[in-house]
């Protein structure tokens, strides 16, 4: 993707203008092969194939550490169903040839002829409704291929790689060679890929077999979503954007899967799943080949059931991609070693302290309950939830306390994310703080221009779907348009841009010095404080506020499963959050957990029952209810539902 301006004390240089396609080949193919046009713009004009992770030497050594980390198979309990293990046994078994890849795959692709519903459809299918698409004959050869290669590596020793025949689930709005990338929408159809997304290219040179694309909010634009059905309850909500990839991987429809953020895309579909997510810190991960929403806080990563595996996935995935994404440019490279492995001894956690911060407000039906602890919003079941998991942590060593945290409700605390400030008008709009940063970013990747152009070559009532989506009508004009958002984007002073980042900056240091002085290391947080509610009802009755507030910083989060709730048998869901590139310290905290818990990632949800579709399968705007401003991924939209 080309580049956003780095918020970190490391910048990245402005990638070069879009250049005209090259002769004989239509802007059209440029721009579905780059990794095809997305939440709003092309993601890259560049030709050149995604950059390796690292040099021969270094991908050896790194393959070999992943590899040790694997268990060994005589200390594999043995699960009720093939696909009830978890990534990291399914990779011990089949090197064993205890199972061939084809078995395995077979196994996700007959479950997803048995409870995923009909495809292509964006909406309430009747079943789970995880997958939008499948590449059945596609999956298949790539796991004959890696049996090939596990039969082949008896004589020649030959390495094999960590993911060899493990079955994944991709977001719609990642780039995957061969298929459309829709983002949620029918407004998108012919979107196809010429070539992979880098994360997809790197985890298929892992040996992953791609599945095909797990369904996402329309255009990614909402964090309860109604097109999947809970993987416990298909009545209720699957948490979104990423809703099929938080689904598929509990539900058993995958092994595992990818999924994006821009403003809880990740978390939420973990949480309300109670699957294993990583969202990554800005910048570790490559988001080449993505269909961006917010360039600059858009972060894919791995969604699994245990976070042992989501850190086996983050660690095949995160790597520099200067072509593609110069953001990557930022992260530590060498990145430091992704945690695999528990901790020995009955005090893992011993010498790390956890902060709950107080002033990370819930909102409720109610509003945002400022002045109330979170803890004082959870219902129940989630409360006692809470109180274990307290105890859990403190068990295994850790020191977890309670402290101020950032009251970003403060305007001297927060001169960024919800501040109310107007740097600058434009074109008859308000510039804030956020959109001083964002708009540039957007405007730099052509998102709205790429837009226009994918529309342009295509039926009439697909390019109005797309502009009644993407177009800004701004004041005094009666109708949204591609030119009028591409307008305000463009015409933001340099000046206010830079104390738009400024900002930022302070923001980042402000939140960071409420740890250092409280001598926190990561924090503990709930995302849901309350049952979720079902697809034709509420969402989220209660939910973080600021849910954004981590992209906005550029931190990292990880979610897990900690209990189920007493009615229904949803699961409840913790998340660490920690300082920028602080993924290996809270995913082996995560992990460490799980080791002495694993009661809750490794639950299994009983299988749906099937229903008639509720909606018709193509559908060019939305089947989801108009998504509240303050539930949306996009920032604008929801920091500006704050302000």
């Amino acid at each position: 993707m080309p580049a956003e301006r780095v918020t970190s004390t490391r910048s990245s240089s402005p990638a070069p203008a879009p250049t005209d396609p090259p002769a004989g080949m239509s802007r059209r193919a440029v721009l579905g092969g780059a990794a095809a046009v997305t939440g709003a713009a092309a993601v890259t004009t560049a030709a050149a194939a995604p950059a390796s992770a690292a040099q021969p030497g270094e991908a050896a050594s790194r393959t070999a550490r992943l590899l040790s980390a694997l268990p060994a198979v005589s200390g594999i309990r043995k699960r009720a169903r093939l696909v009830d293990y978890e990534v990291v046994e399914l990779a011990a078994l089949m090197r064993a040839r205890v199972v061939t890849a084809v078995q395995v795959t077979q196994a996700y692709l007959d479950r997803i002829d048995r409870f995923n519903g009909p495809f292509e459809t964006y909406g309430d299918n009747g079943l789970y409704n995880a997958f939008v698409r499948v590449d059945r004959a596609g999956a298949l050869a790539q796991a004959a291929d890696a049996d090939v290669r596990f039969a082949r590596s008896r004589n020649s020793r030959e390495d094999l790689p960590p993911l060899l025949g493990i079955p994944f689930g991709i977001k719609d709005s990642v780039a995957v060679k061969g298929l459309e990338a829709k983002d949620g929408s029918h407004a998108f159809d012919g979107n196809a890929a010429l070539r992979d997304a880098t994360v997809v290219h790197r985890l298929r040179e892992a040996g992953a077999v791609i599945l095909g694309h797990t369904v996402a909010s329309a255009f990614s634009g909402s964090i309860t979503g109604t097109f999947a059905g809970n993987a416990w309850n298909k009545a209720y909500v699957p948490g979104g954007s990423s809703q099929g990839s938080g689904v598929a991987p509990v539900a058993r429809l995958a092994a595992a899967a990818i999924g994006e953020e821009t403003g809880g895309s990740i978390m939420m579909p973990s949480a309300a799943n109670g699957a294993s997510g990583i969202k990554p810190s800005l910048g570790t991960s490559s988001v080449a080949g993505l269909m961006p929403l917010s360039p600059g806080y858009d972060v894919l990563g791995p969604i699994a059931r245990s976070v042992r595996d989501a850190s086996l996935i983050l660690s095949v995935i995160l790597g520099p991609d200067p072509a593609g994404d110069p953001l990557s440019l930022a992260a530590p490279d060498p990145f430091p070693a992704m945690p695999l492995t528990a901790r020995k001894g009955r005090r893992p956690l011993a010498g790390v302290t956890i902060g709950i911060p107080q002033s990370d407000w819930m909102r409720t039906s109610r509003g945002i309950q400022t002045g109330t602890t979170p803890q004082g919003t959870y219902d129940a079941d989630h409360l006692a939830a809470f109180d274990r998991l307290r105890q859990q942590l403190a068990s295994l060593g850790a020191t977890v306390k309670e402290f101020p945290g950032l009251d970003v409700t403060v305007p001297a605390n927060d001169p960024y994310f919800s501040s109310t400030d107007v740097l600058a008008t434009v074109d008859g709009s308000p510039v804030s703080p956020s959109s001083a940063v964002l708009s540039p970013n957007r405007y730099e990747i052509r998102y709205w221009d790429a837009v226009k152009d994918f529309a342009a070559t295509r039926p009439a009532d697909q390019a109005a779907a797309l502009q009644a989506q993407y177009g800004r009508k701004a004041p005094g004009e009666t109708a949204p348009s591609f030119e009028s958002a591409t307008r305000f984007a463009g015409q933001i002073p340099a000046a206010v841009r830079v104390e738009g980042e400024r900002r930022r900056r302070t923001l980042q240091a402000n939140y960071q010095a409420t740890l250092d002085e409280a001598g926190v290391d990561f924090m503990l947080v709930f995302s849901l404080g309350a049952q979720i509610g079902l697809r034709t009802g509420s969402g989220f009755p209660v939910y973080r506020a600021y849910y954004q507030l981590p992209n906005a910083l550029a931190w990292p989060m990880v979610s897990f499963p900690v209990g189920y709730d007493s009615t229904v048998g949803l699961p409840i869901a913790a998340q660490f959050w920690g300082p920028r590139f602080s993924e290996p310290q809270i995913v082996q905290a995560a992990i460490d957990y799980q080791e002495n818990f694993p009661q809750y990632h490794n639950a299994a949800p009983p299988d749906p029952v099937a229903d008639a579709p509720k909606v018709a399968p193509r559908m060019l705007r939305s089947a989801e209810p108009d998504t509240p401003p303050e539930l949306s991924n996009d920032p604008l939209v929801a920091e500006e539902a704050l302000r």
